[in-house]
């Protein structure tokens, strides 16, 4: 039988408000972390010893600050970085704080998955454009990107759903959404209800992700055309 908590929740729209406060975070998070991200990634690459404009100095430092962060289990570095979120939005509590965690957590990951796509392009691609006399920028622009894309919207579906994970971890230190109604009112008040459609719900919102990216991926992929 359905619990009366979850029967209240729902016809109260709080079930609701979770579902969209949460993706809300997640596509919010995500577009600030590929803001700040994709440029970082794509100068991990253009800088690597093989890369187009090898500075091994620059590569090393922006790769061992990538790794630190990448290294640091979430919820830790959420709880460190909520200073850092009070600073910057006036507080350290609620969805605008969590953005701010989350953006952080997510952008030397999304640099890394930037990295790894680029690196899929074929070099000769790339050789073929520097022999035309492309500037680094043009490479990048009109070569890099376009032929990383499929690899890249690919990576943005991961990072989203990799996003919308720490979202719910979120819950437990002031954030909203799902994560913070299984833990109010599902584990804090021992109703298994309420945590499962929680769950439930995170899951559907990860398969909608992974359908619309597989198709936008499909319809950029020229090998598949």
């Amino acid at each position: 039988m359905v619990s009366e908590m979850l029967t209240k929740l729902w016809n109260n729209g709080v079930l609701q408000l979770g579902v969209w406060e949460t993706i809300y975070m997640t596509v919010l998070s995500t577009l600030f972390s590929y803001v700040i991200g994709l440029p970082l990634g794509v100068v991990l690459f253009v800088t690597a010893k093989d890369g187009i404009r090898p500075i091994p100095w620059l590569n090393r430092i922006l790769g061992v600050i990538v790794n630190v962060f990448r290294s640091m289990p979430f919820i830790i570095l959420m709880v460190a970085m909520l200073p850092v979120a009070k600073f910057i939005v006036g507080t350290s509590l609620g969805n605008k704080a969590m953005i701010v965690t989350l953006v952080i957590a997510a952008a030397p990951y999304v640099a890394r998955m930037v990295e790894s796509s680029l690196k899929e392009v074929s070099a000769g691609v790339i050789e073929a454009a520097q022999a035309m006399g492309s500037s680094t920028f043009q490479i990048i622009r009109k070569v890099l990107i376009p032929e990383a894309k499929p690899s890249l919207i690919t990576g943005c579906v991961i990072s989203m759903v990799t996003i919308l994970g720490y979202s719910a971890m979120a819950g437990t230190i002031g954030g909203t959404g799902l994560g913070q109604i299984a833990i109010t009112y599902g584990y804090q008040r021992s109703n298994q209800d309420i945590i499962w459609i929680c769950i439930l719900l995170i899951i559907v919102i990860v398969q909608v992700i992974q359908e619309v990216g597989t198709r936008i991926g499909r319809k950029t992929d020229r090998r598949i055309h």
